[in-house]
């Protein structure tokens, strides 16, 4: 095994220096989940109990040992079950990391191939859309406002649901990966006052608002004027060229 350094007999390996990154992008995911919430109070009460009850196994406590390992058991299947959605957003923190963003790129750009391509052409049409890419939060609720789809995303189907003829045009779309996973979503409108709003139009105005209450990117197609923008973390960015529109989406889908 390729030894990177040592330090008196011990050996610092290359299997060593994976082991470290693993389990502090693991321990960086939980907290970044968990954290400003209740959650993280109760993994460190998880933590405690597991750190006694190895020290009650040590000095051989049987009685206390099968106390705690019981209260433990039933506490961990009560936060699975409660902290749901902290736990799915600490496994997407986790699997956007640089790590795994080296295979996910290919998928994230065919992806963004199809939009893209869409988008030019709903642009030359003058034809509005919203379009919400997820990134660490849970969007359900946004979701559970508009029609299940659960289709692959294509260039054909994004201008098939946003074609002014169809039933799904007013709303968001909501992606999940190469997945559309709901169509006519309702979003929040923004919560920045109406003075400075006044000349944005309702997509602009609830994609902002999205993006203000979740972490999520927005791409707006305006129909009165055929421009693109970008909503993302409470700030708007307007006038994007067709041209410039895949690298903008690529690089915050990468942060």
């Amino acid at each position: 095994m390729l030894t990177l350094f040592k330090i008196g007999f011990l050996e610092f390996t290359l299997v060593d220096l994976i082991d470290v990154m693993l389990v502090t992008l693991i321990i960086g995911s939980i907290y970044y989940a968990f954290k400003n919430t209740i959650a993280i109070q109760i993994l460190f009460g998880l933590i405690t109990l597991i750190f006694f009850s190895f020290i009650t196994e040590a000095v051989n406590l049987r009685t206390v040992t099968w106390i705690l390992r019981t209260i433990l058991n039933i506490w961990l299947i009560g936060f699975i079950v409660l902290f749901q959605p902290e736990i799915r957003k600490a496994i997407i923190i986790f699997t956007r990391s640089p790590i795994f963003r080296v295979f996910l790129k290919p998928q994230i750009s065919q992806t963004l191939d199809e939009i893209v391509d869409a988008a030019r052409e709903l642009v030359s049409k003058r034809i509005g859309a919203l379009i919400v890419f997820p990134k660490t939060q849970n969007v359900q609720m946004t979701i559970d406002t508009g029609i299940p789809l659960q289709a692959s995303v294509s260039k054909e189907l994004v201008l098939s649901i946003f074609n002014t003829r169809s039933p799904l045009h007013d709303g968001a779309i909501i992606l999940d990966g190469q997945t559309i996973v709901a169509a006519r979503c309702i979003l929040p409108l923004s919560s920045v006052s109406k003075w400075e709003t006044r000349n944005l139009g309702t997509r602009h105005r609830a994609g902002l608002g999205l993006s203000e209450q979740v972490d999520a990117i927005v791409l707006i197609i305006s129909e009165e004027t055929g421009s693109i923008s970008i909503a993302y973390r409470g700030a708007l960015k307007l006038n994007i060229p067709i041209e410039e529109l895949q690298n903008n989406l690529l690089q915050l889908l990468s942060e």
